[in-house]
This record gives C-alpha cells, sequence and structure tokens, in this order.
C-alpha cells in the first residue's frame, strides 16, 4: 500500500492459539432444524443426537430408566448421540420449541463426540452468553422469512460450537480430544497432530511439543484422551482419508496425504480400522449417497 512503511521495532500482536480451529476444519458439527411450533402432546426421538430449544411454556422431558425433567423456564437440551427421550407438552399452553437433530460425524471417526456427557441442560438464564444467538434463533424459527431454514440450521451451527466450548470450559468433559483439549500442553500436541496428520510424527516429537517429558506425555494423553498418542494419530488419519476419498481422490494420493509410504501400507491400516478397504468403502458411500 502507497505510503505504508513497516517498523521491524513496532510489537506486534499475536493471536492465541486456537486448540480448537484444526479440529473444527475437518469435522465441524452441524444440525438440520426439523421442527418449529408449538407443541401440546407427546413426541419421541431416537437415533442420532438433537438439539432442542425451549422458548416458552412448560415441557416434560423423559428418559427410560432416568427421572423425568420439567421444564418452566427457556433453556437448551442437547443430547450429543443417540439417547432416546421423549417430550410431552404442556395439554392447556403446550410448549413452544424449535428442535434440530445433530452430526457430530459419528460414522467418519469425528472425535468431537467423545466424552461428553449424555445430556447438556442449559437454561438461558443462567447462561446470559448463549442468549443472543438463542434470540436470533427464536426470531427466525417463528416467522415466514425468506431463507429462514438455512438461517436456522446455521445459527444451530454456531450455537454447538458454543455449547461444545461451555461444556469443555467449565469441565464438563472428563475424557476424549476435547479434554485432551482443555490441557494446555496436551492441547499443543493434539493441535499439532490436527493441523498436520501427514508428518511422521513420534512419541519423542509430540512430547517435545508438549513440554513434557516422554514418559509424563504418554501416561498423561492417554489417562485423558483414552488412548495412545500414536494410536490416536492413526484414527484422526483415518477421519481425514474418509472425508477425502467421500470427495473422490484416489487412494494413492489419499495415502500420501495421511503420510503412508505407499498405498498398500495405508489400506492395510484402512481396513483394520474400519472393516473394509479404501475401495470398497469409498464404493458404499457412493451408493449411500446415491
Amino acid at each position: 500500500m502507497v505510503g505504508a512503511e513497516y517498523d521491524a521495532d513496532r510489537p506486534t500482536k499475536t493471536m492465541k492459539m486456537d486448540p480448537f480451529a484444526a479440529l473444527f476444519a475437518h469435522v465441524a458439527p452441524s444440525a438440520r432444524t426439523f421442527f418449529t411450533g408449538n407443541l401440546c402432546a407427546t413426541a419421541q426421538f431416537a437415533g442420532g443426537g438433537h438439539l432442542h430449544l425451549l422458548k416458552g411454556g412448560v415441557l416434560k422431558v423423559t428418559q427410560t430408566g432416568r427421572d423425568d425433567i420439567v421444564l418452566e423456564d427457556p433453556t437448551l437440551l442437547f443430547f450429543p448421540r443417540g439417547r432416546a427421550h421423549g417430550f410431552v407438552g404442556d395439554p392447556d399452553r403446550g410448549a413452544d420449541l424449535v428442535c434440530a437433530t445433530v452430526d457430530l460425524g459419528s460414522e467418519a471417526g469425528n472425535p468431537i463426540g467423545q466424552g461428553l456427557p449424555g445430556l447438556v441442560v442449559l437454561p438461558l438464564a443462567s447462561h446470559p452468553a448463549l442468549a443472543p444467538v438463542c434470540e436470533l434463533l427464536m426470531a427466525e424459527a417463528f416467522t415466514d422469512a425468506g431463507g429462514r431454514q438455512a438461517a436456522l440450521d446455521r445459527l444451530f451451527d454456531y450455537l454447538l460450537i458454543l455449547i461444545v466450548r461451555h461444556v469443555v470450559d467449565s469441565g464438563g468433559v472428563q475424557s476424549g480430544v476435547l479434554a485432551g483439549l482443555a490441557d494446555p500442553r496436551l492441547a499443543r500436541a493434539l493441535t499439532a497432530l490436527h493441523e498436520a496428520p501427514g508428518k511422521l510424527w513420534s512419541l519423542e516429537d509430540l512430547a517435545e511439543v508438549a513440554g513434557m517429558s516422554r514418559t509424563r506425555f504418554a501416561a498423561a494423553f492417554k489417562a485423558t484422551v483414552g488412548r495412545t498418542p500414536i494410536d490416536y494419530l492413526t484414527a484422526w488419519r483415518m477421519t481425514i482419508a474418509r472425508q477425502s476419498l467421500a470427495k473422490g481422490k484416489s487412494v494413492k494420493s489419499v495415502a500420501a496425504e495421511a503420510g503412508y509410504d505407499s498405498p498398500a501400507a495405508f489400506a492395510r491400516v484402512f481396513a483394520r480400522m474400519t472393516g473394509q478397504s479404501p475401495r470398497a468403502w469409498s464404493s458404499a458411500h457412493e451408493a449411500g449417497g446415491a
């Protein structure tokens, strides 16, 4: 730019490391809105994750083998996995709801769901940081403006990230990769793995990135994440490989991207992890998409 000069002595502002950036770049959670309105009867939900936003009214939440939950104030309910649950709306007032299915990518090996509680209940009065997004979401849900579905889905996507961030920051995740990302030292190693899955990482390399001894790092990683660093690296590589194969990339290029010396070596690991060869998995994925 004309007139601009670079001053080497001028202090520059460095960005703080974002431990979720590389993870979400590959396996960002997504949501799809399927219900908006007043529920005055009963509804059952099973299979896959769900995110519900109670705007107003009275709602009873039922779960097999668990106590019922009665909600009378605006509340977020997040079921990360396929826990069956039901709703009973107040027969007189009903319950104003916005509901979405949640995809954490579990079929593709997405590690986000690991360690998340089976149900997250967030009353909006106790979590003001979520209120602005929820207000926008509810405003969209109860109007007929153009682009409503797309707006709702994107707001739910953003809300999912806020919920995951909140659960991690509040210590609600005790195991899995999200728990590892909550630990500053393990987060450095995990972020390095996420950013460069094709690198020939060794345990010593990762321990050095974490700023820990090899023994302490290996023990802390296994205790927190639930698997050894090299096992996690392999699983992460297969997650990336599935995504690349789903985009139509060749087995040879995917093998190189994942850090394997040959397609044959990659295929052996892929088959061990998924139960299918890369080509068989690609064919099944293509048939399922069709």
